[in-house]
């Protein structure tokens, strides 16, 4: 599976399932479709912070393939 710390590894139109600020504590994921990516650095340790088509904002923590 592809590592969602890597910039370069995620991009516009997949899916990925992203962890959303209110939900760190739980480690809650939440599906969905990437539209932007917000984070400019070629990596992070937390994940890569990504806008999905539904306007919801979170960290990659896995990409489906």
């Amino acid at each position: 599976m592809p590592d969602g710390r890597i910039r370069q590894n995620i991009r516009s139109g997949i899916t990925v399932s992203i962890v959303l600020k209110q939900d760190q504590r739980t480690g809650k994921l939440t599906r969905g479709i990437v539209k932007d990516i917000l984070t400019n650095s070629a990596s992070h340790p937390h994940g890569i912070k990504v806008r999905l088509v539904d306007g919801q904002v979170g960290r990659v923590q896995e990409i489906e393939e």
